[in-house]
């Protein structure tokens, strides 16, 4: 539709001889949603297909395979691996297994990913970092429903707000607005990191569009109209939303200065420069 992660990479190293790769945020997912909620938006806002959806999120030009090693397993994903393993051997060797699983997730190869996570889950049932990543998988590649339910899972066993956006989208594609606004209320009353709240702000405007509130979504992103000295990339994407919401509202004039406060800072941007174009500007 018009313009969506953010489980932690938490992989165990997979191969000594691979070079590193740059340290991963806990956003990077984030970031894959929000160029999603984006696409959403240039596409006039119609539901996408399984397939389409899909796709939308892979890059359009994906870059060359790296060699790269994964992160650390996260501690307490390890420590509830621990516990819940029948001895120490099994517990090393399904440590092992999350961490490919991410490692795959990091890689695009969700059939693996699916793969290794679902064996986890019938083994661990009660470690989130597996629901987690069972809910991204799914996610990912248009499962909304699946989604769903790994991702509501997760949160029972270890809240984290970082994938409320997620969540929140993939009720967005179910067409579940009322749980759209549910989660989208629960981001607010936490107070994340701003590049969270950004998209679940992107994803509770995007769902009152569906629905034909445009007012509605504009008054959802009117905290998105500060500009800062700096402007990061969630900036950009919140303005580029404010502007598509203006233009489709009949507000020529305001949305071209988005256009333009965008382009300012990154004409490349999404197709920021056509829809300037398109405005006569």
């Amino acid at each position: 539709m018009r313009p969506p992660t953010a489980a932690e990479r938490r992989a165990a190293e997979v191969n000594a001889r691979r070079e590193p790769r740059p340290e991963r945020s806990p956003l990077d997912e984030q970031a894959k949603i929000e160029a999603r909620a984006l696409e959403q938006w240039i596409d006039e806002g119609e539901l996408r297909t399984q397939a389409e959806r899909a796709s939308s999120r892979a890059q359009a030009s994906p870059p060359p395979a790296r060699l790269h090693r994964s992160r650390d397993l996260d501690p307490a994903d390890g420590a509830e691996i621990g516990a819940a393993a029948r001895d120490a051997r099994r517990a090393a060797f399904l440590r092992e297994r999350l961490a490919h699983a991410q490692d795959a997730l990091d890689r695009d190869r969700f059939d693996e990913a699916r793969r290794l996570a679902t064996a986890l889950a019938k083994e661990v049932p009660g470690v989130a970092a597996v629901h987690e990543l069972l809910g991204l998988v799914a996610y990912r590649t248009g499962r909304w429903k699946q989604g769903v339910t790994e991702l509501e899972l997760a949160r029972t066993l270890r809240p984290n707000v970082e994938l409320l956006p997620v969540l929140a989208d993939c009720y967005r594609a179910l067409r579940r607005y009322t749980d759209v606004e549910r989660v989208w209320a629960e981001v607010r009353e936490a107070s994340p990191a701003p590049e969270v709240m950004a998209e679940a702000r992107i994803v509770a405007a995007g769902a009152q569009a569906d629905q034909g509130d445009l007012q509605g979504a504009l008054r959802t992103m009117s905290k998105a109209g500060v500009v800062p000295k700096r402007p990061r990339d969630h900036h950009l994407r919140q303005w580029y939303v404010l502007a598509d919401l203006h233009d489709r509202a009949g507000d020529t004039l305001e949305a071209a200065r988005w256009f333009r406060l965008i382009a300012d800072h990154d004409r490349d941007f999404v197709d920021v420069t056509e829809r300037l174009r398109s405005l006569g500007r």
